[in-house]
């Protein structure tokens, strides 16, 4: 019998594309075809490199105040150029850029947005840490009085996320709303071929993931439940991976379950992460894959965006571990 040929990722979105949308057009799949190539460019450059001077700092910093790195530079600009050229995008933002660029004025072409961070975990490219990148994508309908304003939805109206890992391979993991999908690139033939069908989050984990530096903080409940998480009630033996890059830590969560947090801390009240950017679509995953993902108060996804960079907490894991943080925050006193 012979060996049964892998499914790309682009045969995938038409296999769903029929099944789900037998009228489409086809654009949406051309538009993912602009992300997968930029970032397939994107994975080169990180393999390569420690071989050139693409490693360290340019000497700026981007609109967060954070300093740029050069593969910062290089993963915007990939983006920017093969989903500006896919004539399906009127707007493109990214964390990098202070505001929105417009790529088509008119809306009935231009019809959808693409949010972006270029390159989650930059700051680790030297010591040769997995990154990634993670896109979110929307409906453009044209009618706000700038790109900015058009772009500030809230996350439960995503079309589409999902996020790409370097690391010692590098893998797409997508959702459209229908279940959660994973890809990994094989240099053999090019192309994101399926690996991971159908990705569900353990319902419960035993590895929780935080920066403990900040401990003394974060709000009250997030102490007491970390001091729950390792004082081994109700059989609860959990143990402390913590990479300190988004992508690699959420990824770990997804496949092996557990929780993910990055609560506020004294330095960062609102939250460090971008609610747009970057715990949009990770939630938009995370729900897709059975988790949960909130701020503390409410769904990550419920949450009305006021302005293009603002800052979340984050919470996102397995439904076990997720109500039991809820659990906590409703307790009186929980602040």
């Amino acid at each position: 019998m012979s060996e049964r040929l892998p499914i790309t990722v682009a045969q995938h979105l038409l296999e769903q594309q029929k099944r789900r949308f037998p009228d489409a057009s086809g654009e949406f799949s051309w538009l993912l075809s602009g992300i997968t190539l930029a970032t397939k460019m994107v994975a080169a450059e990180v393999r390569r490199a420690g071989l050139g001077n693409k490693l360290g700092a340019t000497g700026d910093s981007n609109v967060q105040g954070e300093e740029v790195q050069k593969l910062d530079v290089y993963a915007n600009e990939a983006l920017l150029h093969c989903l500006g050229r896919r004539g399906n995008v009127g707007v493109l933002a990214s964390e990098e850029n202070d505001t929105p660029v417009v790529v088509l004025q008119n809306p009935s072409h231009g019809k959808y947005i693409v949010v972006f961070d270029p390159l989650d975990g930059s700051s680790n490219l030297d010591l040769n840490i997995s990154v990634g990148t993670i896109f979110s994508i929307l409906a453009r309908d044209g009618s706000a009085s700038d790109a900015g304003a058009d772009v500030l939805q809230p996350g439960d109206r995503q079309l589409a996320a999902g996020y790409v890992l370097y690391g010692s391979s590098t893998m797409l993991v997508y959702t459209s709303g229908d279940g959660v999908y994973g890809f990994t690139l094989d240099p053999a033939i090019g192309a994101f071929v399926m690996s991971h069908p159908n990705i569900k989050m353990p319902a419960r984990g035993s590895l929780y993931s935080v920066n403990e530096a900040n401990m003394d903080g974060f709000p009250e409940y997030c102490r007491r439940y970390l001091h729950w998480l390792k004082s081994s009630e109700d059989d609860a033996i959990y143990s402390s991976r913590y990479i300190g890059s988004l992508v690699a830590d959420f990824h770990r969560t997804l496949l092996r379950g557990g929780i993910f947090m990055y609560p506020p801390t004294a330095r960062y009240s609102k939250g460090k992460l971008r609610l747009l950017y970057e715990a949009n679509p990770i939630a938009f995953i995370a729900e897709q894959a059975g988790g949960m993902a909130t701020d503390g108060r409410q769904r990550i996804m419920d949450i009305q965006p006021d302005s293009l960079h603002q800052r979340t907490p984050l919470y996102v894991g397995s439904k076990y571990e997720m109500e039991r943080l809820m659990a906590f925050a409703k307790k009186k006193g929980a602040e």
